[in-house]
């Protein structure tokens, strides 16, 4: 069973985690942003957490998986990221944010089972790839 501090550590460290990579969404003005990423990754951390609870209630009564329950996450976090993809005259916009949103869920999923290393190190990933690659894109699509 998970001590107190154990879920405190998982929940705050959910809210920094799916924050930094929220803000860069902010700075951008994306649509879903510090906010709507913080909530993401909170939400998913909070389901894994509750799917570790159950395993730990129930494990001596029959056979659970608590996979399940995040798997449900991942299904239904697609909802939210289609409804940040815009297409309009000039084509698909959005598609980045949707991205994000579902790695956040990823994240706080990884951080509510306690595998903090994978989720500090994805972190740090997802916000090179869209602080460092966005450069990287313009000047691509600069020499056009």
């Amino acid at each position: 069973m998970l001590s107190q501090s154990d879920v405190l550590l998982r929940l705050l460290t959910s809210v920094v985690l799916g924050g930094l990579i929220g803000l860069e969404r902010e700075i951008q003005r994306r649509v879903a942003g510090l906010r709507t990423h913080i909530l993401v990754c909170l939400g998913s951390t909070l389901i894994m957490l509750t799917s570790i609870y159950i395993f730990d209630i129930y494990k001596a009564i029959g056979n659970l998986d608590p996979g399940r329950i995040a798997a449900g996450v991942v299904t239904g976090i697609g909802f939210i990221g289609a409804g940040a993809i815009i297409k309009d005259n000039e084509g698909i916009k959005g598609l980045t944010t949707a991205a994000s949103i579902w790695i956040v869920s990823a994240i706080g999923l990884c951080i509510g089972c306690g595998f903090l290393y994978a989720g500090y190190v994805t972190t740090i990933l997802v916000l090179m790839v869209l602080l460092i690659l966005r450069r990287v894109e313009h000047l691509i699509t600069k020499n056009k």
